[in-house]
Order: structure tokens, then C-alpha cells, then sequence
């Protein structure tokens, strides 16, 4: 059987601190003295789109849903975790404003970096840069993924993904409790919230999966990952 796509095209997995390795003693004091952190409630909106992109985000704690919005429907573009930038898509010449919007699954915590200050640590530290650049080269390919997930793959396969990357990238275990709403898991898949429900139902007459609430546990990842890959 092809291998038809990727699969856990949710989101980004690598940590995206690492790349404040790359600065010295006195850039992380100036990195210091040019942020701050700030806590957000469920559902508050972290980056509005169209609005002054002042700073370039970083999340310290929580999950957040990334999305472009529609008159009658979001499109989300991927979910991110803690450890992770928001807003790097905005730094480009000639764009002053988010390109998209941010908001909240659960109580979260960002720290706020001064765009100006940023893009300075870009210029004056070739190797934070460089870090810099393979993260966006790799939030460049999630997105590749995530639109060949809503475009090639069956109703099933894009249920399995979500999943499964929920399970890998997000929680890291098997069993984990879901924050999200039916319409959440919706706009995730680009599928009907009654498609969702009815396919989460499925896997688990079949056994793939137990749930109970807003817990869910993968009793077959090895099954599920194949409907994934191949849905």
C-alpha cells in the first residue's frame, strides 16, 4: 500500500528554545530587559489578525490554536504547544501586522519579545538566526503537510492524524484528556462536527480507541497510525 501523506501534521514537534543557546551572556540580559510575560485565560485571544504585530510571541505554558479567519468558518493552520514561537510568519520587510490569529485551548503563559529588539538578535547573532530560520523552514513544511492531510485524506485518515498527533507531539501519552471542543476537532479536520462524532465512534466500536468524556485512551496507536498514514 503508497504511503498517501504524512502523519501528526498538527504541529511543529521540535522545542523551539534551543535556539536561544546561540545567545551570549549580555544578549539574554537585553532578551530579558525587552520581555514579558503574560498569562492568558482559556479562549483569549493571544494574536489578532490584521493587528500591529508588536511582538513576536513565545509560549511558556499551555496550547494554542493558530487560524486564519473566515466569515462563517476558521481554517486552523496548527496547533502549538508550549515551547514554541507565534508570529514568526509576521517578520518579514514591509508587514507590520499578525497574518493570522492565536488563541488559547487552556490557561496559558507568553512571553512577549519586543519586535524591533528581535529582529536585532537576528542581525547581530548569525547563528541564532540560522536557529531562527530552520524554525520557520520547519513550521513551513508542517503547514505543507497539514494541507495535503485536508486535501488528500478521507474522513477517517483525518480523524486518525488528529489524533495521533494529539497523542504524540501534544500530550505524549497514550491516554490524555482533550481540551478541545467538538468544534475544535472540527476545524481541525475540516470535517463536519456530526462526521467527527460519528467516526470517533467507529474507531471505538473497532477497538481502537476507549473514551469517556473528554478522555480518550489508544488502545491500537500501531492500527490507528496506519489509517493515519494511509486514510
Amino acid at each position: 500500500m503508497e504511503n498517501t501523506g504524512p502523519s501528526g501534521s498538527c504541529l511543529v514537534e521540535n522545542q523551539h528554545s534551543v535556539c536561544f543557546e546561540a545567545l551570549t551572556e549580555e544578549e539574554n540580559d537585553l532578551l530579558e530587559k525587552n520581555t514579558i510575560d503574560i498569562a492568558y485565560k482559556k479562549g483569549e485571544v493571544i494574536a489578532k489578525q490584521g493587528t500591529y504585530a508588536s511582538h513576536v510571541i513565545f509560549l511558556k505554558e499551555g496550547l494554542v490554536k493558530v487560524f486564519i479567519g473566515g466569515h462563517t468558518k476558521d481554517l486552523i493552520l496548527k496547533i502549538i504547544p508550549a515551547d514554541h514561537f507565534i508570529g514568526l510568519s509576521s517578520l518579514y520587510d514591509g508587514n507590520t501586522t499578525f497574518v493570522y490569529s492565536a488563541s488559547t485551548y487552556v490557561e496559558s503563559v507568553a512571553s512577549l519579545i519586543e519586535v524591533n529588539f528581535f529582529r536585532s538578535l537576528l542581525r547581530r547573532n548569525p547563528q541564532f538566526a540560522y536557529n531562527v530560520i530552520n524554525i520557520q523552514n520547519e513550521n513551513a513544511a508542517q503547514v505543507y503537510g497539514r494541507f495535503y492531510c485536508l486535501t488528500r485524506k478521507q474522513s477517517n485518515g483525518l480523524v486518525a492524524d488528529l489524533i495521533m498527533c494529539l497523542s504524540q507531539r501534544v500530550f505524549k501519552s497514550e491516554s490524555f484528556c482533550l481540551p478541545l471542543s467538538r468544534s475544535d476537532l472540527a476545524d481541525l479536520t475540516g470535517l463536519s462536527i456530526e462526521s467527527v462524532l460519528r467516526i470517533m465512534k467507529e474507531f471505538k466500536e473497532d477497538g481502537l480507541i476507549e473514551t469517556k468524556g473528554k478522555n480518550i485512551k489508544i488502545l491500537k496507536p500501531e492500527l490507528l497510525d496506519k489509517i493515519s498514514r494511509f486514510g
